[in-house]
């Protein structure tokens, strides 16, 4: 019986070579849907969110630093009567101190809007992760199975069968939780 070298038809149990970019098409595939997901997602999001994320964006940005020092520095050297001709307007610095003290409250606010979205993306994500992970586990616990299963069916000795009776097992994750919140308390 001759062998054939496998092709990379819709039969074919492997992928086609990698694409210009030296990405897999699994990999291109898993990168666009992705990307597709936040524009969806961006898209969705409130007008109220949108408003939030683009203030925070800029309150984090050099811009921001650069105009704040150019109005407090004004303000303070306008009212320190540095600059001849122009009176001062507040002297004791009182109304300063209240601007820069209702703009603290606000963009503090702005910035827990968005790390609440930000933890509610990464929760997204993490669960994600999980989901992902205790499928490639239950996967990877039906494969030692089936090659145990086949090395004994051909007589191949396996060392260490009980570990190999472990892995055999399913992980079931609310016992590991559990386990990690009853360990984190003792």
């Amino acid at each position: 019986m001759q062998r054939r070298a496998p092709t990379s038809g819709p039969e074919s149990p492997t992928y086609k070579p990698p694409q210009a970019s030296g990405l897999t098409p699994v990999l291109e595939r898993n990168i666009d849907a992705i990307y597709k997901r936040r524009q969806r997602e961006e898209q969705a999001s409130s007008i109220e969110e949108k408003a939030a994320a683009a203030i925070t964006c800029f309150t984090g940005s050099m811009m921001f630093v650069y105009l704040h020092l150019l109005i407090f520095g004004v303000w303070i050297i306008v009212n320190l009567h540095f600059i001849p001709g122009i009176p001062a307007f507040d002297e004791s610095f009182v109304v300063l101190a209240m601007v820069a003290s209702v703009e603290a409250i606000f963009l503090s606010t702005f910035v827990l809007i968005t790390q609440n979205r930000m933890a509610a993306t990464a929760d997204k994500r993490a669960d994600l992760d999980l989901q992902i992970s205790l499928l490639a586990e239950h996967e990877i616990t039906k494969l030692t199975a089936l090659v145990s299963d086949i090395a004994s069916r051909i007589d191949v000795e396996i060392g260490t069968e009980p570990e190999i009776q472990e892995v055999k097992r399913d992980v079931a994750p609310d016992a590991v939780l559990d386990k990690i919140e009853k360990t984190g308390t003792e």
